[in-house]
């Protein structure tokens, strides 16, 4: 697989890895998003070892969207395998606090709606 990465996300640092996240449906939307973050986020299922503060390139691909949504993140948690509760291993993605970011949020609470205010549980915090 071959990866090519926008100059911003170029530096001196580690490449970040690139992570391609389409979401098919509202309810994995709803399980994945992270409104907590104040400038959104998103779990990404991932048997990769991450560490907290690491940078992470993620193509997403939202319900009924043809467009793919470039977020340059950092990782803020890691839930590890065999976690608690059945947990699903994998890393919290905070999106960077940009104007891309903002409107990224906007567009998936569009999406999501009324189910923002549910009390199923979510992959996330």
């Amino acid at each position: 697989m071959s990866t090519s990465l926008p100059p911003a996300a170029a530096g001196n640092s580690p490449r970040p890895s690139v992570i391609q996240l389409a979401i098919k449906e509202k309810a994995a939307l709803y399980a994945a998003y992270i409104p907590l973050f104040a400038d959104g986020g998103v779990f990404i299922p991932s048997t990769r070892d991450y560490k907290l503060g690491d940078d992470v390139y993620v193509l997403l691909s939202l319900p009924d969207d043809p467009q793919r949504y470039p977020v340059a993140g950092k990782v803020a948690w890691v839930t590890p395998a065999r976690a608690a509760a059945n947990r699903t291993q994998g890393v919290g993605i905070r999106f960077p606090s940009d104007d891309k970011s903002k409107l990224l949020k906007a567009k998936i609470e569009e999406i999501l709606g009324n189910h923002l205010g549910s009390e199923r549980p979510t992959q996330t915090i």
